[in-house]
């Protein structure tokens, strides 16, 4: 039985697709490749994110590339996500939940809780957890940090994201998993997994 909801917030609870393949445009337009659509960065999206950007180069990276990358992406995206705002049926969806929600996010901790806090919705949680440290990884190791300070059952814990990323780091914990199209994944990528996958928050509520 799910008495907690596990929420992802890029890509999830946060529609920023848009901040998202913008600032991936902008720091790779050196690299003279051709500007990514919404589909196109789906397409190559995965964690942690410098395969991603191999993806898009064609070759691995070179040492200190990485790093110079990540620092640029985040500069123009938190530019860009000023204009962002949450998705389509967000509020309704975490105000319809009568248990307990919390959320997880691989974003940076600073700029986390303030855009959370601006929405009005910081309420609806009884944890906010975004990174500490470096950025770009995998999100197993800080689910199980967030559950272990949650003090929840895992097998009752629905995780809501929209990545496979995010379903990897559920069944890490032992936790179920609904996966959303409304963020940075694309549907078959989604569906490879296994889980249950849907075009609205709503619907993900609707498989507790």
């Amino acid at each position: 039985m799910t008495k907690h909801i596990i929420w992802d917030w890029n890509g999830t609870l946060f529609h920023d697709i848009d901040a998202v393949v913008g600032a991936t445009n902008e720091v790779f337009k050196s690299y003279q490749l051709a500007p990514l659509t919404a589909d196109g960065f789906r397409a190559v999206y995965t964690r942690p994110i410098w395969l991603a950007y191999e993806r898009m180069l064609g070759r691995p990276l070179n040492e200190g590339e990485w790093e110079a990358l990540d620092v640029g992406f985040h500069e123009h995206y938190f530019r860009l996500s000023a204009a962002c705002g949450l998705a389509e049926g967000a509020l309704a969806t975490l105000a319809s939940w009568t248990g307990t929600q919390s959320l997880c996010s691989m974003a940076p901790h600073s700029h986390l809780v303030p855009i959370v806090e601006s929405f009005g919705i910081t309420g609806h949680f009884n944890r906010v957890d975004g990174l500490v440290g470096a950025t770009g990884g995998e999100k197993a190791a800080h689910m199980a940090a967030h559950i272990e300070a949650l003090d929840v059952e895992p097998r009752e814990v629905l995780v809501i994201g929209d990545s496979v990323d995010d379903g990897i780091a559920a069944r890490h914990v032992g936790a179920r998993a609904v996966l959303y199209t409304g963020g940075m994944t694309s549907r078959a990528d989604l569906e490879a997994t296994g889980l249950p996958v849907v075009d609205t928050l709503a619907e993900a509520i609707a498989h507790i």
